[in-house]
């Protein structure tokens, strides 16, 4: 059975959001270059409805750009791509969750790989926390993408943390009970996300299409993303 239809609780229809300016979460300054070529500063990655709510959510929200190297991508990438070329990208999700992905678990990685993932757990979770089962590897295709969803807790626990590798991508976090509230994260190849607690719980997570991938006014061209997520086990 497919991890997705494990994990995926409940699906929504996108309402129609009114274009905010960019609000900080962090302190810090630094630029961050993308394969898009748009430039952000790391305290300008998440953008919300409100001030208020990007506050609210800080700590609970994080974008860590340049987690891994070029030459870790690449490695990352050499252990993936022949698993993934024996599939076919798919349209037909079961919950309608999701288009043109395809997708697999890993258990075992090579050195430079492995060490990439401690890196991750160590960052994402805490000491002794449980993990679920193997790695999920989703590979969305250009035209792919994420329609708005909760992981189900029965299966997973209060954190998420995902590598983006080959195409910088935006997601949309949406209050599940007050949808006027929401945050963007603009992710930028390479980097990695951490959703805990309350932004896991209370509010769905998406990967915008193409043809609406916009952060702070500005488009983010989607191409082929792939994802390589940890989640903890619930307790």
């Amino acid at each position: 059975m497919r991890l997705l239809i494990t994990v995926a609780r409940r699906i929504h229809k996108r309402p129609l959001y009114t274009p905010t300016s960019c609000l900080s979460s962090a302190a810090s300054c630094s630029g961050t270059a993308t394969n898009s070529g748009l430039q952000f500063r790391d305290d300008q990655l998440v953008c919300g409805s409100t001030g208020e709510l990007v506050q609210r959510l800080r700590g609970q929200v994080e974008v860590r750009t340049e987690f891994i190297s070029e030459e870790e991508e690449g490695a990352l990438m050499k252990e993936l791509e022949p698993g993934l070329r024996k599939k076919r990208y798919e349209f037909d999700h079961w919950d309608d969750a999701i288009h043109g992905y395809r997708e697999t678990e890993r258990a075992q990685w090579g050195a430079v790989c492995e060490g990439v993932m401690d890196r991750l757990r160590a960052v994402a979770f805490s000491e002794g926390s449980p993990l679920l089962g193997p790695v999920h590897v989703l590979d969305l295709d250009k035209a792919g993408y994420i329609k708005p969803h909760i992981d189900s807790v029965k299966f997973c626990g209060s954190t998420i943390a995902g590598l983006s590798l080959l195409s910088d991508s935006v997601m949309r976090l949406v209050r599940e009970d007050e949808p006027t509230e929401y945050l963007n994260l603009f992710l930028p190849r390479r980097s990695l996300y951490i959703l805990r607690d309350q932004a896991r719980y209370k509010f769905t997570h998406e990967i915008l299409k193409d043809d609406e991938s916009l952060f702070s006014g500005q488009r983010v061209p989607r191409h082929r993303r792939i994802s390589v997520i940890c989640r903890n086990l619930p307790v």
